[in-house]
């Protein structure tokens, strides 16, 4: 599992953590796979392409595991 720092915000949005990680190549295919219910959060499929993440949320993404931490 990788961690991805949350440098001076609250919360990320899914299809750019799934961009900025480079588990996809640009942000429309983030958000074709969002929307396809192929990413889970936190245990559960989710649909919301702009769905907030924040510190302890856990994004898994074709075999990929990142955990959202707050940066201090």
């Amino acid at each position: 599992m990788t961690e991805f720092e949350l440098e001076g915000y609250e919360f990320i949005e899914l299809n750019k953590l799934l961009k900025i990680t480079g588990l996809t190549g640009t942000g429309g295919e983030a958000n074709t796979f969002i929307v396809n219910g192929e990413v889970i959060v936190n245990g559960a499929v989710e649909t919301q392409k702009r769905k907030k993440l924040r510190d302890g949320d856990v994004v898994e993404f074709q075999g990929e595991k990142v955990k959202i931490k707050k940066a201090y």
